[in-house]
């Protein structure tokens, strides 16, 4: 059994963090060799499941569900209004797009210009920290869209979709061998950051004031999300217009 409504925003926040943790596994491959750059994937890969599996004991601990509602839809209200503020002020142009092939390229000159070229310390450093740092984020939403079920189908389907994104990227990495810069990063941080907002706004409220404070109950969900979407897109509109009369 699945729970889309978690399984859905942790594939995209997930695909979104995999895409660029393998822009920088791809440029120290070019560096150390694809089993350096692996093995650092693979030993930061196997931190973060440690820490899944510490957050899934605590989880089986029976900590009170109004608590975790407050605790986790707080912190999903501070990540998403990051990423949605992040995805406005690029959709105004006040931000460059994200560029995975500048970033593949910064990456190689880094490990170029300070003189690591086959450094394979240096390189297998650079490949393990790049996935365990875009990992956190992945690891942050997993763990606090299936501890909010309050079950095992909630993490369990945070978990999964987590992996199926984890495999579709290294399916498509290795198949082109190339940064994967057609995802559409921009429109999917929008997206997802107006459904993490959404789903923070409806647990804090729900774990402060009990289920009855949403009368549509989980319908209130997409009203919230679209609420906050189409809100960004007004304010992103805005201040490009805005924008466009100060450079006239």
């Amino acid at each position: 059994m699945i729970d889309w409504s978690i399984a859905v925003p942790s594939f995209l926040t997930a695909l979104v963090e995999w895409v660029e943790a393998f822009t920088i596994v791809l440029a120290v491959s070019l560096s150390i060799g694809w089993r350096g750059a692996i093995g650092a994937s693979l030993a930061g890969l196997a931190t973060l499941a440690l820490l899944t599996l510490v957050a899934g004991r605590l989880l089986a601990t029976g900590i009170d569900i109004h608590w975790v509602q407050i605790v986790v839809g707080v912190f999903l209200m501070l990540f998403g209004v990051r990423w949605l503020a992040k995805a406005i002020a690029r959709h105004a142009g006040l931000k460059a797009l994200h560029d995975e092939v500048l970033e593949f390229e910064q990456t190689r000159a880094k490990l170029g210009g300070a003189g690591l070229t086959g450094d394979w310390l240096a390189g297998w450093t650079v490949a393990y920290k790049g996935v365990l740092l875009e990992g956190l984020e992945v690891w942050l939403i997993v763990v606090a869209l299936g501890m909010k079920a309050g079950n095992g189908v909630g993490m369990a389907s945070s978990v999964g979709a987590a992996i199926a994104a984890l495999l579709l990227t290294c399916a498509v990495g290795a198949a082109v061998r190339a940064p994967l810069k057609r995802v559409p990063e921009n429109a999917i941080k929008f997206t997802v950051g107006a459904m993490i907002v959404a789903f923070g706004t409806y647990w804090t409220m729900e774990g402060v004031g009990g289920a009855e404070v949403w009368p549509l109950s989980d319908w209130t969900l997409p009203i919230l999300g679209v609420f906050y979407l189409l809100g960004g897109l007004a304010i992103a509109t805005a201040m490009r217009a805005r924008l466009r009369r100060e450079i006239v």
